[in-house]
């Protein structure tokens, strides 16, 4: 079973990593018992539920992105009124 990122699980509801972790559960089982045909089902549904906390992540990047740019326009605008 493949983890999902340390960034991606802290963003996770507390029911979605309630969730996760049993799916997680359940994945590590079966592929000690070498059933992967089962496994690669639940890595699936993985997926599809962490889905909602890479948007989340993404939208953190953008509004970080967003307050950059504010900030060196205000320090752009500050520097143009000292050269005035």
């Amino acid at each position: 079973m493949r983890h999902c990122s340390v960034q991606v699980r802290s963003l996770l509801t507390r029911e979605e990593l309630e969730r996760y972790n049993a799916l997680m559960e359940v994945g590590s089982f079966l592929e000690s018992q070498s059933r992967y045909d089962l496994s690669y089902t639940v890595q699936k549904e993985v997926d599809i539920l962490i889905l909602p906390a890479i948007e989340r992540l993404k939208e953190k990047g953008r509004e970080r992105d967003r307050q950059t740019e504010a900030y060196l326009e205000a320090k752009r605008l500050l520097e143009e009124d000292d050269d005035d």
